[in-house]
């Protein structure tokens, strides 16, 4: 009997390494399960492609941050703890945890999705350096959100109209933007915006414009200013660095190159078309493939507009984010970024 007993634990454990053999699971965390990032991206991949294209070694349990009921900025110190593998969540909702990270999101520094990319990638270094030491994490990717624009529930013709307003920023970085152009940069969560806009605690706010569409912020805003304030956005994918440090060579190869084929390129194939495309749905200037097109005055930002925002960019936001942020971020940054945006930034 005792002999049955140990052949048939033994057995028991051949049974278990074998199944985790043939499939790891990550417990996986993504961005707003209610937007288009996750629904056409994150959720594919992880539900879909990841057994495939890891030969059946990799699977995934996903849940969103808004399923969970944890804020974004838990999401990556929630990770570093091991609560889950893998989390997904805009950068800018990490910020409080480094002011260095701040800069991979920064306002007007790109107007166009393959500028935005070239910025991305030239801060990953950065961005990889970051993660490992703030979060004990790796980063696997960094996909786009659509650039960060402006909806007024108020009547504005310019980006001088900002000025004396209420607005929702984005993040640290967008709300020294928003002081530097006089206006008041507000801290509301995103799911909370409708009902200040509604309500006048916020005259304006900031997000992407697929984003507001699909939140329904057309309900309560009356014009879209199409000007990327906040940015663009990036969404990071990283994964806990201990589980990471358990994985084998092939796991570990298929996991990058998955995400990066599957989720963070075609993300940011598609950038530049949603913004076009989320605008003709917000304003009705184009067709919508998306639904109905909704009714805000477009208002078209000019070249008085995005020299003014550069120039408060350069003269105030990023000496501002440098002198706090210490080091020698500085120069990193403008070593890389600055480079490939040609903006020059030296540290205090």
């Amino acid at each position: 009997m005792k002999k049955l007993t140990i052949l048939s634990a033994v057995s028991a454990i051949a049974l278990s390494m074998g199944t985790t053999a043939q499939a790891e699971e990550l417990a996986v965390v993504g961005s707003w399960s209610g937007l288009p990032l996750h629904k056409q991206f994150e959720a594919p991949f992880w539900n879909d492609k990841l057994g495939e294209v890891s030969g059946g070694e990799l699977s995934a349990s996903l849940t969103t941050h808004d399923q969970m009921g944890i804020s974004g900025g838990d999401v990556y110190r929630m990770m570093s703890q091991g609560v889950f593998d893998v989390g997904m969540t805009v950068a800018d909702y990490a910020v409080s945890d480094s002011v260095a990270l701040e800069a991979l999101d920064v306002p007007m520094i790109a107007t166009d999705a393959d500028t935005a990319k070239k910025a991305v990638d030239a801060a990953r270094p950065m961005v990889d350096d970051i993660y490992r030491d703030v979060f004990n994490a790796k980063v696997l990717g960094i996909a786009p959100y659509p650039p960060q624009v402006v909806f007024c529930n108020a009547e504005i013709n310019s980006l001088d109209d900002l000025q004396g307003k209420k607005v929702r920023a984005s993040g640290r970085m967008t709300a020294k933007f928003l002081e530097a152009l006089g206006a008041e940069g507000v801290n509301i969560g995103f799911g909370e915006v409708p009902g200040a806009l509604q309500r006048g605690v916020v005259d304006c706010a900031i997000t992407g414009a697929g984003s507001g569409y699909n939140a329904g912020w057309w309900e309560v805003s009356t014009h879209l200013l199409p000007i990327p304030l906040g940015g663009w956005d990036p969404v990071v994918t990283a994964i806990n660095l201990d589980k990471w440090n358990t994985l084998s060579d092939v796991q570990k190869a298929a996991l990058e190159k998955g995400v990066k084929e599957n989720l963070e390129d075609p993300a940011w194939e598609v950038a530049q078309n949603a913004l076009n495309n989320d605008i003709a749905c917000l304003t009705g200037n184009g067709e919508c493939p998306y639904g109905d097109a909704r009714g805000l005055v477009l208002v078209e930002a000019t070249d008085e507009d995005q020299a003014k925002a550069k120039a408060v960019l350069i003269s105030e936001v990023l000496p501002d984010w440098a002198e706090r942020a210490g080091g020698d971020w500085a120069q990193r940054w403008s070593d890389s970024v600055g480079k490939v945006t040609g903006v020059s930034l030296e540290a205090k």
